[in-house]
């Protein structure tokens, strides 16, 4: 499982989990967790970067209505998750 690194607004480093990616209507959305174990939290980000720039800019999905719908793909991409 690949590890990645993230800045913070507030400057911190946290590194994630990366479980799965996906791609919907053209916005790239990674399913993350903060820990390897079977009762890791789990954090949908979505990839705010423009075409062509050389950083990805991931932020966390907060609007419910997009949350539950990509929820939905990555449920249906990873059956063993359930998201709640």
């Amino acid at each position: 499982m690949e590890k990645i690194g993230f800045v913070t607004d507030d400057g911190d480093e946290v590194e994630f989990y990366v479980e799965e990616e996906t791609r919907v209507n053209g916005i790239s959305y990674l399913l993350v967790t903060d820990s390897d174990g079977e009762e890791a939290n789990a954090y949908i980000l979505k990839d705010m970067s423009a075409d062509g720039d050389t950083d990805a800019d991931y932020v966390m999905v907060e609007d419910e209505v997009e949350f539950e719908a990509i929820a939905r793909v990555f449920q249906q991409m990873l059956e063993d998750v359930d998201f709640r």
